[in-house]
């Protein structure tokens, strides 16, 4: 392999783990719009498994929105990423998939807004990555819940 290529693979690499973690701010921040411009047009998501729903980024953001509206604190911790490129021995590198373990909590604020239980949940994540004119982007994402808890006290591990 080549300098050149090397400079490139670490680029893109770069490139989306800067996306995968724009994901999770947007979900922590609540920035729904953002959150639509990560994706490709016709990119999906699919929350199922963690009792969401599968459809297009515009369905899937707007079920996102009024479900973690709900959780006024929420930290999505995006964990253990493993990249691949689509066909690395041939220099393909305009699609991508990572695997990721995550761990989310969610909570009411210490003022008391929010009406839902605070909760804990963990499971991976598979993201397929596309490389666009304006840079990665996903064009789809699905989530494996592996386990939640309801009702973790503030402060808890």
């Amino acid at each position: 392999m080549t300098q050149r290529v090397d400079l490139a693979t670490v680029m893109d690499r770069l490139a989306i783990d800067d996306l995968v973690t724009d994901y999770a701010r947007a979900l922590d921040e609540g920035d729904w719009d953002a959150l639509r411009r990560l994706f490709v047009p016709g990119g999906r998501a699919d929350h199922r498994s963690a009792g969401g729903i599968t459809g297009d980024a515009h369905q899937v953001t707007a079920w996102l929105a009024g479900t973690l509206d709900a959780y006024p604190l929420r930290q999505h911790l995006v964990v253990n990423r493993q990249l691949r490129f689509a066909d690395p021995e041939r220099g393909e590198r305009e699609a991508a998939r990572m695997r990721a373990d995550y761990r989310t909590v969610l909570g009411a604020a210490p003022d008391g807004r929010g009406v839902a239980p605070d909760v804990e949940c963990g499971g991976r994540y598979a993201f397929a990555l596309v490389r666009t004119v304006d840079g990665w982007r996903l064009g789809e994402v699905v989530v494996k819940e592996l386990w939640r808890r309801h009702g973790v006290p503030s402060g808890a591990p």
